[in-house]
């Protein structure tokens, strides 16, 4: 879906290159891992194309402590090792090496997204679940990974082997490298996901493979603003809890947000605005994730609108990525959180609803009575309480009854 990815791959900023050069000597050195926030508020950055911002820039203006690296291809010419964009051999890499080391020595840390859209996937080429896991083994081992993402679009999304050998292979590395944090990134529609992400997350239940969170990207598919974006998340709320059987809580706090900031490729605009009311949403559900696509972008155009390279919305510098700042800081929750047990209060004699009821599931246009207000709900939902979502919530306010 992220079409401009690969734009403008040949304006690499300078600071970048005198960066690599001067600084690798080898693989980067380890660091203690971060909090696993701020891996699931990591924004994508491309190192090597769509010109990058020096990351040590957008630290210090941002506070800003991890970076979502992308992306680790197969090879342009076919085989099961690891490159960066399907050119740069991961083996013989200095130059993101460098960018690592950077961050690192500016007290940061990186995850390394794998896939993408388009290029081929070492989940297409290398045979076997084993295989797969074995070529990104050596990408986590390279850099001393604490966090990878599975970005999983097409072509690749569609090819029920590829993806077996690539959630198998997410599956083996959780296994082989305790504590660290796995991310699965897919297309968003307005249901949540389409008929293949619906697959793909049955086939994580089918082996077993619980991901940190599963996370969609809801643009590129007719979306009109952040509002439409919470709907999509709410409907993949429920996608969650009818497939993998999880309670509503577990549910958000293994759910992400991917977003694209300003113009999309199919021309969707997302202003800072919309990204508050997602970002809203997110932390009042315990949604564990929220990142974007991308820090590349997150300047405005000067002299050129080349999605690649900035938004072509209204913004300052770095305005997208200090959503991301805040996330980490508001601590979303990795685990089941604690059901909110606050006693509900009949409602008026003249409310005609029934009384709202936690544990019952209500869905599209079922109204309630609540604190002597009617209300109905926008979409599926259980144990949120009307009045406590915010004008973006699940519920409407009828008015007084």
């Amino acid at each position: 879906m992220r079409r401009s990815r690969l734009a403008a791959a040949g304006l690499a900023a300078a600071t970048f290159a005198a960066t690599a050069v001067s600084l690798v000597l080898g693989a980067p050195s380890a660091t203690a891992a971060l909090s696993s926030n701020w891996y699931a508020a990591a924004p994508y950055l491309m190192p090597q194309s769509n010109n990058p911002p020096d990351p040590v820039t957008v630290m210090n203006a941002t506070g800003l402590k991890a970076f979502q690296l992308a992306f680790i291809l197969a090879p342009n010419g076919g085989g099961c090792t690891p490159t960066w964009d399907g050119t740069s051999a991961v083996s013989s890499d200095t130059a993101v090496a460098g960018v690592i080391s950077r961050i690192r020595g500016a007290g940061g840390d990186v995850s390394v997204s794998v896939g993408g859209y388009g290029g081929t996937k070492l989940g297409q080429t290398c045979g076997t679940v084993a295989a797969t896991a074995a070529a990104y083994q050596q990408v986590i081992t390279k850099y001393s990974l604490k966090a990878i993402d599975f970005d999983l679009e097409e072509p690749e999304y569609e090819n029920t082997a590829a993806i077996a050998n690539e959630l198998g292979a997410a599956k083996t590395l959780q296994a082989n490298n305790p504590g660290l944090f796995v991310s699965v990134t897919m297309p968003g529609t307005a249901a949540g996901t389409g008929w293949f992400g619906t697959q793909l997350i049955d086939q994580a239940k089918s082996i077993g493979f619980t991901p940190n969170n599963f996370s969609i990207m809801p643009f590129d598919g007719g979306f009109n603003g952040g509002s439409s974006q919470v709907s999509a998340l709410e409907a993949l709320h429920g996608l969650l809890m009818s497939h993998l059987g999880w309670d509503s809580a577990t549910a958000y706090a293994h759910e992400g947000f991917s977003g694209m900031n300003g113009k999309s490729d199919a021309a969707e605009m997302f202003y800072t605005s919309d990204f508050q009311t997602v970002y809203d949403y997110a932390t009042s559900h315990g949604l564990g994730r929220f990142t974007f696509w991308s820090v590349n972008r997150d300047r405005a155009c000067v002299g050129t609108t080349d999605n690649g390279v900035c938004s072509n919305v209204p913004q300052n510098d770095w305005d997208f990525t200090k959503f991301s700042v805040r996330f980490a800081g508001a601590t979303p929750p990795q685990t089941t959180p604690p059901v909110t047990t606050t006693p509900t209060t009949p409602g008026g004699g003249s409310c005609t609803a029934a009384e709202w009821d936690r544990t019952k599931v209500y869905v599209k246009d079922n109204a309630v009575s609540h604190n002597s207000h009617r209300w109905t709900a926008k979409w599926w939902t259980q144990g949120e309480e009307p009045g406590t979502t915010g004008e973006w919530g699940v519920w409407q306010d009828n008015g007084a009854c």
